[in-house]
């Protein structure tokens, strides 16, 4: 039986988005998130040691939100906003707190 057309995604672009902000999107912000952690807690060893695990985990979630939005562009708006908090709070982490 074939699927109902009006839960279909009717153009290019809507899915050419909704693929691109779940790819490079959520990559950016796992990273993000991860080098955000290394610089703010105590042990940063430890956390980029566990990243390699739990930085694919949340890429692969972050893959799938995309296609809950029924606008592609809506989404890449959201993950750009997360990416922008996450870069802050890297730049301030590397200002406030060095690794070295």
């Amino acid at each position: 039986m074939p699927a109902n057309k009006k839960h279909l995604t009717k153009s290019f672009h809507q899915k050419f988005a909704k693929l691109t902000a779940g790819f490079l999107g959520g990559y950016a912000i796992s990273a993000l998130f991860h080098m955000l952690l290394a610089f703010w807690l105590p042990d940063h060893k430890l956390v980029l040691i566990t990243s390699i695990f739990t930085l694919f985990l949340l890429w692969m979630v972050l893959l799938i939100i995309p296609y809950l939005f029924k606008n592609g562009w809506k989404i890449w708006g959201i993950y750009f906003l997360i990416t922008l908090l996450l870069y802050g709070g890297v730049y301030f982490g590397k200002l406030y707190h060095p690794i070295i």
